[in-house]
């Protein structure tokens, strides 16, 4: 079997549910949907980009707050209640700093010289150069180091 080399997402949400799915050692994205998370591998990286501190009425945040590697395993469904049906993955989370997206906004080819940067963050997944990947990592207080400590919670 051959190695196939990482992939590194960024995923959009509220640092409110960032912080719940590192609590819980989970990932979900677009509002639950499960093709999304097949695009990841185990090993991927993941960067969570939050625009507000909370989902709902939140103030502006504008940082990412969260980063991890994708766990082995496959994803599954669980019921939230109210016909919410959402799908999830099983992540390795790093223990990271919030880092303010203005800080690095040239410093990022998903970015750099973008009036309108927030529009790369619109659809909620969007793949990362490892080259960003590690800049992100670098501004949360971590370096790009496989051998990382990671924490990982129990889920599904």
């Amino acid at each position: 079997m051959s190695h196939q080399e990482p992939r590194y997402w960024v995923i959009t949400a509220s640092a409110d549910h960032a912080a719940t799915g590192r609590a819980l050692g989970i990932v979900q994205t677009c509002h639950g949907k499960v093709a999304p998370l097949r695009r990841m591998r185990p090993g991927d990286g993941v960067v969570i980009y939050s625009p507000r501190d909370r989902f709902t009425g939140g103030a502006p945040l504008q940082a990412f707050t969260a980063l991890g590697r994708v766990a082995d395993g496959d994803s599954w469904q669980v019921d939230m209640g109210g016909g919410f049906h959402p799908f999830r993955r099983r992540m390795l989370w790093r223990e990271a700093r919030p880092a303010p997206i203005r800080l690095l906004l040239d410093r990022l080819d998903l970015t750099r010289g973008l009036a309108s940067w927030g529009m790369a963050f619109r659809y909620g997944l969007r793949e990362l150069t490892a080259a960003d990947f590690a800049c992100i990592e670098g501004a949360m207080g971590c370096g790009m180091d496989m051998g990382w400590p990671l924490r990982q919670a129990e889920a599904g």
